[in-house]
């Protein structure tokens, strides 16, 4: 399915669609704010470490640091979601029905399971939206085929983290609480609070140390999709100043250049039999169900092909600003593809050779760092509109976790379990790339420890807080799939105007 380029729309249009867009990017991650921080702010105000405002605040200060630190990788892991052909054409109403739907989807479930006070995952929403929209995009597209929207195995990547993680929190949490009550005898780390007084020194310390952490491993992780999202947008309707890292070193540069003029002279020999047409390259590159299911000769011959035009059009550059404005985005759109394409033979073996997978190894890392970047204001924005959403609406949610998991009120030591587990498993999964749910970690952990304390877990709130994740993937695929197709229509209906 081709998408409707905006150049053709009216110019008004163009500048309508980039502001609504990162509009929704904000509102996505200040809804995540109060949706998701609340979690990690929980254990504070239930234990009045700090008063909820104070706590809330500190909070929303180290998720914005969080963010501001973050690496952009998680953010460009939700990238390779994507469906390529959409990612390729997001300057086009195409791309922009499939911003817009996400976006939406997102902020429509998150701000339902939180009306009702559920810890729900951000992340498995946008996930679910993300699926949705691939598949209505090949059902509506000339193939009809759903299953090859889908960027399957990434999604299986992201999926397993989604799912391990809740299980880690549950049982890290649990063996952690037993462990401490095997070396730590102070029988006050194991008592609930008592009215409002505020625990002792040490405890809130330590207690406020993990919600530290919890908070800027969130920010650090959760953060990113957001940010990755608006790097998009902009990508698509500004490629002259975002298509391309601009301030991409002259040495990186000329890395990718040497690296796919080698990676091309190498795959000569093996692909001379392999005479493709420029639209048979597109073809094998652009479709994962082509990727996945063509023979080696025909994919590496549609590498070497690509690898030849990037190293033409990198020759004797030192600067990515000296490359004309209306050609950096058919850069980046060829860097893409040979990126995913290289991570194709990787994953396939398809070369024997150590030192060409090795060449193929280090061309994806320099590709990355010319492509995969989060500008200064895009972390920015994202931290600030983050932060503020950690302020407000936290209330549903720190109810739910303080009160509503275990029978018993959280003692100390379990909310302060909870939370280290949740920490260390968050920024162990940002620094793999890995998008993971700060509230199904969490939420977990607290379980865990109420039932490693034999506390009892109350039934009904856990068959609620179960049926959201159990909903979160089918609904949000349906409402991705649903606003994806009034979008496309709608672009349609522009451009006949």
């Amino acid at each position: 399915m081709n998408g409707t380029d905006l150049g053709s729309v009216p110019s008004g249009w163009t500048y309508l669609f980039l502001i609504v867009a990162i509009l929704l990017a904000l509102t996505f991650e200040f809804v995540n704010g109060f949706h998701d921080t609340a979690n990690a702010a929980a254990t504070v105000i239930y234990t009045n470490t700090l008063r909820p405002k104070t706590a809330v605040v500190w909070s929303g200060f180290w998720n914005w640091i969080g963010v501001l630190t973050s690496s952009g990788m998680v953010a460009y892991g939700i990238v390779a979601l994507l469906p390529v052909d959409l990612v390729l054409h997001i300057g086009s109403g195409l791309g922009f029905a499939m911003v817009f739907s996400l976006l939406l989807s997102a902020i429509l479930w998150n701000v339902g399971t939180w009306f009702f006070g559920l810890p729900a995952s951000s992340s498995h929403t946008l996930i679910g939206a993300i699926l949705g929209v691939g598949l209505a995009n090949s059902l509506m597209g000339p193939s009809h085929a759903a299953l090859s929207g889908v960027n399957w195995s990434k999604a299986q990547e992201v999926a397993l983290g989604l799912l391990i993680s809740p299980a880690v929190g549950f049982c890290a949490a649990a063996g952690l609480l037993l462990l401490a009550k095997r070396l730590v005898k102070e029988p006050t780390l194991y008592r609930a609070p008592e009215g409002k007084r505020p625990p002792p020194w040490w405890i809130r310390t330590l207690l406020l140390t993990t919600c530290t952490g919890v908070s800027f491993a969130h920010g650090s992780n959760d953060g990113q999709k957001g940010m990755g999202l608006m790097v998009l947008i902009l990508v698509g309707l500004l490629p002259g100043t975002y298509a391309l890292n601009l301030s991409a070193e002259p040495h990186a540069i000329h890395e990718v250049a040497s690296a796919t003029e080698k990676l091309a002279a190498s795959l000569v020999p093996t692909v001379a039999q392999a005479a493709l047409s420029e639209d048979e390259v597109s073809t094998v590159l652009t479709q994962p169900i082509h990727r996945s299911a063509e023979t080696p000769v025909r994919l590496l011959a549609a590498v070497q092909r690509k690898s030849e035009q990037v190293a033409r059009t990198l020759h004797g550059i030192d600067s990515l600003s000296a490359i004309a404005t209306s050609q950096r985005a058919q850069l980046r759109r060829d860097l893409y593809l040979l990126s995913i394409s290289l991570k194709q033979i990787e994953h396939r073996a398809l070369l024997t050779d150590r030192q060409a997978l090795q060449q193929v190894a280090t061309l994806r890392k320099h590709i990355q760092q010319m492509t995969s970047y989060i500008p200064g204001w895009v972390k920015f924005a994202v931290a600030l509109a983050l932060g503020l959403g950690t302020m407000i609406g936290y209330r549903r949610i720190v109810v739910t976790v303080g009160e509503r998991i275990g029978k018993e009120h959280l003692s100390y030591a379990q909310g302060g379990a909870a939370e280290l587990v949740a920490m260390v498993t968050i920024l162990l999964a940002d620094h793999f790339g890995l998008p993971v749910s700060t509230t199904h970690v969490l939420s977990s952990g607290i379980a865990g420890t109420m039932a490693a304390n034999r506390s009892g877990l109350q039934i009904r709130t856990l068959r609620n807080i179960l049926l959201a994740w159990a909903l979160t993937l089918p609904v949000c695929i349906f409402l991705g799939a649903l606003l994806f197709a009034f979008g496309m229509n709608m672009v349609t209906l522009l451009r006949i105007q």
